[in-house]
């Protein structure tokens, strides 16, 4: 009995042992498979612990997954201030397709969609308005049942050089009115636009909430004989340590990646980096194409024109022939020349005209090259306006422009980072609230300004902190100097291509212009309205406008200057 026990306790041993060899070679399996593992994820960009691997790589290669230093996420707004940034969010939300992938052949075609001119047999007069409704349809043929595609609509006489911009209705079913008041007499044409499908849309609202640094600027550092270049932007991905320039006075945040060697305090200058290329799959870039989805006519499904007779009553002003009218544009062309439905808007043909309104007047030019184009017009026109030479570099400034005999001054200089200049010193970045804190002001004195284009590739709420700190600086200036000028220049539809539209499309300065009216509105205050100036107009769309529509803002800044 004793040796059977013997012999069971020694077999019971050796089991214990197999065992513990067992559970150690597992172990050491496990081990070896997490760092297997761990060691491809790392290969892939992704994190320990995914589950889908398909997924998690695609997420690891959108900025979504990266760290941002987007500090407008954190800011601390007060009750009114996190009110009116919802409500302005809200103004500027924009209807999408009910799914978030849409197939290509679904999405809006403008060549099988149509408008058709209500009424068009009726007799129109100049002071009645013109309805005209729109059918989208898919590239299948099929008509589609929800909205949000961006129209771009006008009416325009091409031999009497007239033209004026629609007022765009979406019933979020495929149908759009469009509402056009009549304004001058003659035969006109519509035309309606199809600038982005909806689905291109959705699309550009993605890229500005998860890429907002598709556009990326640098700064060189330079110290004695050693210098770097960084990256710089508003949002920087968190992978190496960055140099905060948070501007102390207005809370505006830029940031550049610390150099390795060089400290923060030794940068140099700023500049524009470039362009973030393969932004989109094959399936999204298909939203965005030439000739097929961007900037693309909707045909008339019958007439597109109609006859509009004179208005009976002469003599009477255009705001009060108008004023009834819903759908009044901000004014409308005429033989070329802009007729404001705001306000009396003189015409400044003779460069003596413009140094009579501006003798006695410091005029301040902020923002970015559409604004430049008004100095640079203005210094070109009047030969008495002397550049003087600050050594800036060319289109980037500051700049300045005197004539002694008449007391005049005009200056110009860009708005603070993002500015997609090229080399621009560090020390001359200024914000327009900071500037503006400087400036005395008076009924000699006259601000113009603009800021919109740079800031299309960000998230709306950046523009919103901007404006907010120029609005709270404007404030200031008219409370001290009522009599001050300031004058606004609304954003401009441009010419669209491809890749231009991810950074730069009339979607996105929609959303802007739209934002900054909401903002000024209330303010003592006056806006050129540059955005229906350009959508109006005969020519081609532009960045920077042609001469001729350049020349009617300054009409109408200046009658804003000198009303009498």
């Amino acid at each position: 009995m004793l040796a059977y026990l013997q012999k069971m306790w020694c077999t019971f041993y050796r089991l214990q042992i197999c065992f513990v060899v067992i559970f150690l070679l597992v172990v050491l399996v496990l081990v070896s498979n997490i760092h297997l593992a761990e060691h491809l994820n790392h290969r892939m960009g992704l994190e320990p612990g995914g589950a889908d691997l398909h997924r998690d790589t695609a997420r690891s290669l959108s900025p979504v997954n990266r760290k941002h230093n987007c500090d407008f996420q954190l800011q601390i707004l007060s009750k009114s201030e996190s009110e009116e940034q919802k409500s302005l969010l809200k103004m500027v939300a924009w209807p999408g397709p009910p799914h978030a992938k849409i197939e290509f052949m679904k999405s809006t075609d403008a060549a099988h969609s149509h408008f058709v001119i209500l009424q068009s047999k009726s007799s129109f007069k100049v002071g009645d308005v013109l309805e005209v409704l729109v059918r989208v349809h898919d590239f299948e043929g099929n008509p589609k049942h929800y909205g949000g595609d961006y129209l771009q609509t006008r009416i325009h006489s091409p031999l009497l050089k007239a033209g004026a911009v629609g007022t765009v209705l979406d019933h979020q079913n495929g149908f759009y009115s469009v509402y056009f008041a009549l304004l001058w007499p003659g035969r006109l044409t519509v035309s309606v636009v199809l600038v982005h499908p909806s689905e291109g849309i959705q699309v550009l609202q993605r890229l500005r909430e998860d890429k907002p640094d598709r556009v990326y600027f640098k700064s060189l550092f330079r110290s004695g004989d050693i210098s770097e270049t960084t990256i710089c932007n508003v949002c920087l991905p968190k992978k190496q340590p960055i140099c905060n320039y948070t501007d102390l006075n207005t809370g505006e945040p830029w940031f550049c990646y610390k150099p390795d060697k060089l400290s923060c305090s030794s940068r140099v200058n700023h500049a524009k980096g470039g362009y973030m290329k393969n932004l989109l799959t094959l399936h999204d870039s298909m939203f965005f194409q030439s000739d097929v989805n961007i900037k693309v006519p909707i045909m008339a499904s019958g007439p597109d024109t109609v006859t509009v007779h004179p208005w009976k009553v002469k003599g009477t002003s255009f705001q009060n022939v108008f004023s009834h009218l819903k759908f009044l544009p901000s004014g409308y062309y005429y033989r070329d020349q802009w007729r404001s439905g705001r306000s009396t808007l003189w015409q400044f043909d003779k460069p003596s005209d413009i140094t009579d309104c501006l003798q006695g007047k410091v005029v301040h030019f902020f923002g970015d090259s559409t604004i430049r184009q008004w100095f640079e017009y203005l210094t070109d026109v009047v030969s008495d306006l002397k550049p003087f030479d600050l050594g800036s570099p060319k289109n980037v400034g500051p700049f300045l422009a005197v004539d002694v005999d008449r007391n005049i001054m005009l200056k110009f200089r860009c708005h603070g980072p993002p500015i997609r200049f090229s080399t621009v010193s560090s020390n001359e970045l200024r914000y327009i609230a900071n500037e503006l804190d400087g400036i005395v002001g008076g009924k000699n004195t006259v601000v113009a300004m603009t800021i919109w284009s740079h800031f299309s590739t960000f998230p709306v709420e950046v523009y919103i902190r901007r404006l907010r700190n120029i609005r709270a600086a404007l404030l200031r200036l008219l409370e001290r100097s009522p009599d001050t000028a300031v004058i606004i220049r609304s954003a401009n539809v441009q010419e669209l291509g491809p890749e231009v539209s991810l950074f730069n499309s009339d979607w996105f300065s929609l959303q802007l212009d739209t934002v900054m009216r909401a903002m000024f509105s209330g303010l003592h205050i006056k806006i050129v309205d540059a955005w229906e100036m350009s959508l109006a107009h005969y020519l081609p769309h532009a960045l920077h406008p042609d001469r001729s529509i350049v020349k009617n803002q300054i009409d109408e800044f200046l009658s804003f200057v000198c009303p009498n």
